[in-house]
């Protein structure tokens, strides 16, 4: 396998020459934050729309979010001033296991703390406060995204002016913590994982991806886009094909130490941790919220937002139907746009 390329380099890197301290206890003696802006503040300073991404994205969010963000679309950076940073731990620009170690001049490797959802928003905080941005108009985060966009909101919550967290959760479930084990189990089963090198463990992490994709989709997704149509194949299926590309094509793009991080990182996810209940940190979130569900999502399935909305002060819940189980709040451009712009125009119900 070749070496994975990490292309989507930043417009900009923060760097904070100052210790940071994870939710740990370990400290990291600095910090670089990978981030892209997209348009340009106003004079009121109320345009700004952060996202957050999810476990394998980047702060480049006008390619992965094409149909959200972008000219003409709901997004528009001749409109909005558009901010997604890379959050701690990846491999796309921020402090993570492919940086330096000035301990030893070499990447950290597995030797990289172990971060959490919390020790990601603190990051974002930082640059928050370094842009010189005291509101922001409208956090956007699906997945792994919006468990940071959440537990920001409950760290900050005079910040956001409203959030929309899509497809995601107040607490890691067992079952999506038992899926990033498996994911886990598949990475160590590599030997080349306990290697010092940036392409170490890339047939684990071809292997994590595969067992990852089948938690993004579904039965229903697979029946429609990978049936054969033939009864006389014995081998050689689509759907074989179709998960050894996908577990491929991530080995070129990304690391098998920082995604077993995030991993963990994800499954740290607990807004309620320290705060008394579930309940009562989301009755601490003042801005106003959306929360989007996906109707075949098996890794954060809709009872989960429901339990977002239901215990979010007035915050409203909005369904889709769609086939592409979790992975539809990256496809279903047409249907989030008008639930999202009946939202931020105060007309949904």
């Amino acid at each position: 396998m070749s070496m994975p390329q990490f292309i989507s380099t930043p417009h900009q890197t923060l760097r904070i020459d100052a210790p940071f301290s994870l939710e740990s206890g370990i400290t990291l003696p600095a910090l670089e934050i990978g981030y892209h802006i997209y348009g340009k503040l106003n004079a009121a300073r109320d345009n700004v729309v952060w996202v957050c991404h999810a476990l394998t994205g980047n702060s480049d969010a006008a390619v992965w979010w094409d149909g959200l963000i972008g000219k003409g679309r709901l997004f528009d950076p001749e409109e909005y001033c558009i901010i997604c940073a890379n959050m701690l731990g990846s491999c796309y620009g921020s402090s993570g296991a492919s940086s330096i170690n000035p301990s030893t001049s070499t990447p950290y490797f597995r030797l990289f703390p172990q971060v959490t959802v919390r020790d990601m928003v603190r990051a974002h905080i930082l640059l928050r406060k370094e842009l010189g941005i005291e509101k922001i108009h409208v956090g956007l985060g699906g997945s792994m995204g919006g468990q940071q966009l959440l537990e920001w909101a409950i760290q900050e919550p005079t910040v956001f002016e409203a959030i929309i967290p899509m497809a995601t959760n107040a607490k890691h479930s067992p079952w999506g913590i038992a899926f990033n084990e498996s994911q886990r189990l598949a990475l160590e089963a590599d030997a080349t994982f306990f290697e010092d090198r940036l392409d170490a463990g890339l047939a684990g992490l071809k292997a994590a991806r595969s067992i990852g994709i089948l938690s993004y989709r579904n039965y229903e997704t697979f029946g429609k886009t990978q049936s054969e149509t033939t009864d006389e194949k014995v081998d050689g299926y689509r759907a074989s094909s179709y998960q050894s590309y996908q577990g491929e094509k991530l080995t070129r793009r990304f690391n098998a130490h920082s995604y077993w991080q995030l991993s963990k990182a994800m499954d740290s996810h607990n807004v309620g941790r320290g705060r008394g209940s579930l309940e009562e940190a989301l009755a601490q979130i003042q801005a106003r919220t959306l929360i989007v569900g996906i109707s075949t999502d098996i890794l954060f399935p809709p009872e989960e937002q429901r339990f977002l909305a239901a215990h979010i002060p007035e915050a409203e819940y909005v369904e889709i139907t769609s086939p592409y189980g979790h992975d539809g709040f990256l496809i279903e451009f047409a249907a989030l746009t008008d639930i999202l712009q009946e939202f931020l125009h105060g007309v949904h119900a």
